[in-house]
């Protein structure tokens, strides 16, 4: 057995065995993806302690694998998703996230929620990480599924797929940044072309979102859970009803109310925005980073929601809401402690000198990188990277355009969202998703029918461009 197909083998039986654990026995998802981890390492050929070789050079170790994937996925995600849940708690308990829920349905009519949060994420995205947002809009969605009766997992997964595709497609996201950089495409070039492919994604996909909230009809209760049933259109309140529930309840203002999620996407978008121009100031840098960034928006919602409130109850109401949050924490990490396994042993590179040895469309050839390399290492930024990275050196024995290269290389890269990708397990804790069948069915299957019809476009687009 040669030593690539040995570390193929590995990832196969690390996931299998995690898929069995979660499904048929009492092991949690946490240890299960440790577990994975470890298969996954010792089968690839990980020595599992750091060895210094003869070239004086250090061979990461399986253990030290695992703890660094755990402790960088943390770095980028741990801090904002505390930050998040705590500012989070009191736009719930103070009733501006129902402000901002039946403001936003007045907005854009009754019916339209799903279309409106899709769209949202797919502005918000841009700017801002797909991740940190999620925790952000978190109680938005929350209010809008308990003011309209929807189920929050057709809305929130809305969100999350309008967040999900200009992540991958549109600079200035590092992903599809770099794809244009390593094929010298022309950024404009590559944000208008990343921008138009992702429409027919987004619009295919909603209808998903919408099916799906009616198959998994879940809305938050007062208790800071979610109530699972069979799904009634009777549950949908009338515009009439929303009215007076609203009329009867004392809500903060509009504008206090949207300041915490408000502030903090412009100082990021300001951030972000004068980076792109070449920009470099300490006080933008400073402030525009997503943890200080939420930091400003989580002390804005104490002192401008809750200010006459008592001390001990407006932190019982942060301590409720981060409670939960612990285990999100660990399992995420967990997933990024599996996507660091694969990296370090070789098997993204063992993946994609495989795929590039196959006879293939080339428009589909840095498609199928960056896929697998996001089953394998849960990073569409690290996906794409890689794809890219592979695929750019055969840029000169063929010829199709470069545009349409560093595209696929982001279309790859939203195919599966599943155990070691981050945004997966955030979703899930924030919404309340803890069966298999049910994460698979949201995540997962979003992002393979976004990239089922990417797919199909690039197909297309191959004649004309």
């Amino acid at each position: 057995m040669s030593e690539s197909t040995r570390m193929l083998l590995g990832l196969a039986l690390g996931i299998v065995v995690m898929i069995v654990l979660v499904m048929k026995t009492k092991v949690h998802s946490f240890m299960a993806l440790l577990i994975a981890a470890m298969i996954t390492g010792i089968i690839g050929g990980m020595p599992i302690s750091d060895v210094t070789l003869a070239d004086g050079t250090v061979q990461t170790g399986l253990i030290t694998a695992i703890q660094e994937g755990f402790g960088s996925t943390l770095k980028s995600t741990g801090i904002i998703i505390g930050l998040g849940v705590m500012m989070g708690g009191i736009l719930e308990k103070s009733g501006a996230a129902e402000k901002m829920a039946y403001s936003f349905i007045k907005l854009i009519g009754q019916k339209n929620e799903e279309w409106a949060l899709a769209i949202t994420g797919w502005f918000i995205s841009i700017p801002v990480f797909a991740d940190s947002a999620i925790v952000i809009f978190a109680p938005l969605c929350k209010a809008m599924s308990k003011v309209t009766g929807k189920s929050v997992i057709g809305l929130a997964l809305s969100l999350a797929v309008g967040l999900q595709l200009t992540h991958c497609l549109v600079p200035p996201t590092p992903g599809p940044l770099t794809a244009a950089g390593m094929f010298n495409v022309d950024v404009g070039q590559m944000i208008i072309g990343g921008a138009l492919i992702s429409i027919p994604m987004l619009i295919v996909v909603v209808f998903y979102t919408k099916w799906i909230g009616k198959k998994i009809y879940q809305v938050p209760n007062d208790n800071g859970g979610f109530d699972r049933k069979e799904f009634k259109q009777e549950y949908i309140k009338s515009m009439d009803e929303l009215n007076a529930m609203m009329d009867a309840k004392p809500l903060p203002g509009f504008w206090v109310s949207v300041a915490p999620i408000f502030i903090p996407i412009v100082l990021i978008l300001l951030k972000t925005v004068l980076g792109f121009a070449g920009i470099s100031n300490d006080v933008i840098n400073f402030i525009g980073s997503p943890i200080v960034a939420l930091g400003i928006g989580t002390l804005l919602a104490i002192y401008g929601l809750v200010p006459k409130e008592d001390n001990k109850k407006v932190l019982k109401m942060m301590d409720d809401a981060i409670k939960d949050t612990g285990i999100i924490m660990l399992i995420t990490g967990a997933g990024g402690s599996l996507g660091n396994v694969v990296k370090v042993s070789g098997i993204g590179t063992a993946l994609g000198e495989m795929v590039t040895s196959w006879a293939l469309p080339a428009v589909l050839i840095p498609f199928i990188i960056a896929a697998l390399m996001r089953i394998a290492l849960g990073s569409a930024t690290v996906a794409i990277t890689t794809a890219a990275s592979l695929s750019a050196p055969l840029m000169s024995v063929l010829s199709i355009s470069p545009l349409l290269m560093s595209i696929s290389c982001c279309v790859g890269a939203i195919s599966f969202s599943y155990f070691n990708d981050s945004g997966f397990w955030v979703f899930n804790g924030m919404f309340g998703l803890t069966e298999l069948k049910d994460q698979v069915r949201c995540k997962t299957a979003v992002s393979m029918i976004m990239s089922v019809v990417g797919v199909i476009e690039l197909l297309i687009a191959q004649f004309f461009i």
